[in-house]
């Protein structure tokens, strides 16, 4: 079971100890930290059989999923913000459709320019003029 703000509750040893507060992605360094501690528990769960461990993993991931969705919707918070959010969102869902192939496609899609033109200051005109 898990909370509100994506803290694990009531999961029991040793569950609560490893994934408490794991869910964070407040930039996209964030994020990518997140998912790759995922992906490590989601992989150790695996190797072990542990069902119920991956399962954990994925209910975290769709809450993250889930929640950056939302802020990139929503219309209180800056463009820049949005479109970061909408990113994260995406990371999450990869993940989560392909979790084994996600690392490598994180490497790919750093280097296409949708992913540079988050990485631009808010402001800064790109070189094509757009």
């Amino acid at each position: 079971m898990m909370q509100r703000n994506g803290s694990v509750q009531s999961l029991g040893p040793p569950y609560d100890r490893m994934l408490e507060g794991i869910l964070a992605f407040a930039d996209l360094g964030e994020a990518e930290d997140t998912i790759r501690r995922l992906e490590d528990f989601r992989h150790r769960f695996e190797s072990a059989g542990d069902k119920k461990g991956v399962e954990y993993c994925r209910q975290i991931g769709l809450r993250g999923r889930r929640r950056a969705e939302l802020i990139s919707r929503n219309r209180r918070v800056g463009r820049a913000k949005q479109l970061e959010k909408a990113e994260i969102a995406l990371w999450f869902r990869i993940w989560l459709e392909t979790p084994d192939l996600f690392l490598d496609w994180l490497e790919l899609r750093k280097g296409t320019p949708g992913f540079r033109e988050l990485q631009r200051p808010a402001g800064e005109v790109s070189s094509s003029g757009s």
